[in-house]
């Protein structure tokens, strides 16, 4: 759950698929996230196999510990489970008790360490290892764009925001858990078919039951998958159909490899752009403006739009202060 950014070291985290690829890959762990736009099987088919679904949602003070009331607490759980310790940290919280659960993963050193560490840990020891440890933190910390600007000392008041969660669903020695480091134990959702779709229908029935705790026309939610990564199997079914002399096949395995190198190369644009220190750029604008005497215009315009937002929040009912 998000809070005071400067009080744990641990910044917020955008719910984003390649912000989370790359999580995976400092990790050493050769899976992707996706956005998931839909909970259909047809959806779901092209992402199989399926380890864990991240889902953010709009967190709500005594809301139901169960999940939804489709569950019931696991005391005597099988496998890894961490409490989130300090806020900001659920992103990466939830890919470790994801991770940590899937049966035979690659990982890598850092991680495999801290799994050996934390084997037979109570969750409240596994959570301050992994807040403590310097390594993940960095990781967190390197999603996150800079800040360029602090605002520590100033004493502006503070206004309340809605606080956003990352928790994971995942299959565990047969059944399907939620695992949410502020709940004191995971969540057991009862076992599941191997047939069919397998874990993931039960994790159906799971979100969409907490998501009907929501008023009607909400859509504070986010959900994504982490999977195997879809590439390499491609690539070789490309070198394979080509050795064959199938070209229509590997004509149609060429629009798919080429669709995920695209998304690859989105995500690295992106990451470079959330990175990158944009108060240089904003200094040169604003004495560019300056200079050319269009600072002050500029100025009167912004806050303008800025009075008539405030006062389209009012007529709304939101709240929206002018500083």
């Amino acid at each position: 759950m998000s809070g005071d950014e400067g009080s744990s070291g641990w910044q917020l985290t955008e719910s984003d698929p390649g912000v989370f690829t790359e999580l995976l890959k400092t990790l050493g762990v050769d899976l992707i996230v996706d956005d998931l736009y839909s909970l259909d099987s047809d959806a779901l088919a092209s992402f199989q196999p399926i380890h864990a679904l991240i889902f953010l949602f709009k967190w709500v003070a005594n809301s139901d510990e169960r999940g939804g009331g489709s569950g019931q607490f696991d005391t005597a759980f099988p496998g890894f489970f961490a409490h989130q310790v300090v806020n900001n940290a659920c992103a990466t919280l939830a890919v470790l008790n994801a991770l940590m659960n899937i049966p035979s993963l690659t990982m890598g050193p850092e991680l495999s360490d801290l799994k050996a560490f934390t084997t037979g840990m109570d969750p409240q020891s596994c959570g301050l290892t992994i807040t403590s440890s310097d390594f993940l933190r960095q990781s967190h910390n390197a999603l996150s764009p800079p800040s360029a600007i602090s605002l520590d000392g100033l004493d502006i008041p503070k206004t309340s925001e809605d606080a956003y969660h990352f928790i994971v669903y995942t299959p565990v020695a047969g059944s399907l858990y939620e695992l949410d480091g502020l709940k004191q134990y995971p969540v057991k959702h009862g076992s599941y078919s191997e047939a069919g779709e397998g874990w993931v229908a039960k994790a159906r029935e799971a979100i969409e039951a907490r998501i009907a705790t929501y008023p009607p026309g909400a859509i504070e939610f986010n959900l994504m998958a982490i999977h195997d990564d879809a590439l390499p199997k491609l690539q070789a079914e490309l070198k394979a159909s080509q050795d064959a002399g199938r070209d229509l096949q590997a004509d149609q395995l060429l629009v798919r490899i080429t669709e995920e190198n695209d998304k690859r190369a989105k995500w690295a644009l992106e990451s470079s752009l959330r990175r990158h220190n944009y108060l240089g750029f904003i200094h040169a604008l604003t004495l560019a403006l300056a200079k050319a005497g269009k600072l002050q215009p500029a100025t009167e315009k912004a806050r303008t739009v800025m009075k008539e937002r405030i006062a389209k929040a009012k007529k709304d009912g939101k709240s929206m202060e002018e500083d």
